[in-house]
């Protein structure tokens, strides 16, 4: 595959990237809008420990059934239309949060909420593919900090608002977000329409100014015919799908772990007070964000796949390691390390596209990772708590949350090689190449 000349950001595709952006802001704002409220809430619709509990699993099943099906619909009616309908339903799922009188209506639009997200978490990869082929570095990094926001603001918002104008318009108040996002992706689905219809008729239509990957002038991505489309089948016998399912699934297990025990860790060893819990909690969530402005561009651009996944696997090591021997010292820089491992976060988003060579390979990629990766995470705060309760302390779970990251470096040794998704098609049991050759180059050169 040769590679892609790079162009301006802006020229031809404003839409496509605004768009991007936006669909990016919508990916965190139900999950994190809810919680800060739950107490008002509970006020008119009364929901016991194991509903709240429900609650909260709800996200990454959600994340990870819809990983499974959203590439399944993308084949069959393609990217924008898929998302232009997951942004319908995420729009009828929060405004149903906010208008709901019982528990049931809650649940039942909360799924919709989450699972529109689901297939959001999908197809943002390969739409990012598909119209920034010479720019995913840059873009992966553009929409994951996007996502950081997302998680960041609505918390800050929430309480303030319910306050104000009570905890219906709290939560309801994400939907015009997911209203707004809707405007760029059906302009680009009406253009597209009318240009294959001028098409059709045989009257010279306009050149595609929002073309993939293209700015005025610019040549289109050349890609390899495939023998078949690469679909989930394909994801089950390839050695980069598997790998790069648990290097997102290990990082997603550390952050929904840290996110629901890392106050009562640091409370119970390292005699922090609510407040300073609650800091160190900001700063394990916080350490993040860095990472995903960096990570992408410095993979993408420099390649350095091997020497990321060695940063976050040491940072993870050294942070539990550093609770388990000193929890006393310095206990902001070790919460800070481990909340540095997941960096492979935004690096198993910009690897999905990386080492795809097709928007179908990165739709199925993209499905694969995420739907297993979201049910191993959603595990991660139930074991956690599990073996506090088993042992009786925090040294177990510790040991656990420090040495998953040995599997991610294993892991890492697969996909930091030169080889693309869709050259694991017709491979032997030993993962040899049928066109690794040309794609290897290809990928050095990235």
């Amino acid at each position: 595959m040769s590679p892609v000349p790079a162009a301006p950001l802006w020229a031809g595709r404003t839409l496509a990237l605004l768009g991007i952006i936006l669909v990016a802001c919508n990916l965190r704002s139900a999950v994190a809008s809810l919680s800060p409220v739950l107490e008002m809430l509970e006020r008119d619709i009364p929901l016991n420990a194991t509903l709240v509990g429900a609650l909260g699993m709800l996200p990454p099943l959600c994340y990870a059934v819809f990983g499974i099906l959203t590439p399944l619909v993308t084949r069959r009616f393609g990217l924008e239309p898929v998302l232009i309908a997951s942004l319908l339903a995420l729009s009828i799922g929060l405004l149903g949060r906010g208008a709901a009188g019982d528990a049931v209506v809650l649940f039942g639009a909360s799924a919709l909420s989450f699972a529109a997200i689901g297939v959001g978490n999908v197809l943002l990869p390969p739409l990012v593919k598909r119209y920034f082929p010479d720019r995913v570095g840059l873009m992966t990094t553009v929409y994951a900090t996007a996502m950081s926001l997302s998680t960041l603001v609505p918390p800050l918002v929430a309480v303030p608002v319910a306050d104000a104008a009570g905890w219906r318009v709290s939560l309801g108040e994400w939907a015009l977000l997911a209203v707004v996002s809707l405007v760029p992706w059906i302009v680009l689905a009406v253009r597209e329409t009318s240009e294959r219809r001028a098409a059709a008729a045989g009257a010279p239509a306009e050149p595609e100014a929002h073309a993939p990957g293209m700015a005025d002038g610019a040549e289109p991505e050349e890609l390899p015919e495939e023998p078949e489309p690469a679909g989930l089948r394909h994801a089950l016998r390839s050695p980069v799908a598997w790998s790069l399912m648990v290097v997102f699934a290990v990082s997603g297990f550390t952050a929904y772990s840290g996110f629901a025990w890392m106050p009562q860790i640091v409370a119970d060893i390292a005699g922090a007070t609510p407040a300073e819990a609650g800091a160190l909690l900001a700063l394990f969530a916080g350490a993040g964000l860095p990472a995903g402005i960096i990570v992408p561009i410095v993979a993408a651009r420099f390649g350095r796949v091997r020497l990321l996944i060695g940063i976050a696997t040491a940072c993870q090591l050294t942070g539990a390691a550093g609770l388990l021997a000193v929890p006393t010292t310095a206990t902001w820089l070790w919460v800070f390390l481990l909340g540095s491992g997941p960096l492979l976060f935004p690096l198993s988003l910009v690897l999905i596209n990386m080492r795809t060579r097709t928007h179908a390979g990165s739709v199925a990629l993209s499905g694969f990772v995420q739907s297993i990766g979201y049910i191993i995470a959603a595990a991660g705060p139930m074991l956690t708590g599990g073996l506090h309760d088993l042992t009786g302390g925090w040294t177990g779970p510790l040991v656990m949350l420090g040495s998953a990251c040995i599997a991610s470096a294993l892991a890492g040794l697969v996909i930091s090689r030169p080889r693309y998704f869709e050259d694991d098609t017709g491979a032997d049991a030993g993962g040899s190449l049928r066109s690794g050759r040309a794609g290897a180059r290809a990928l050095r050169r990235r």
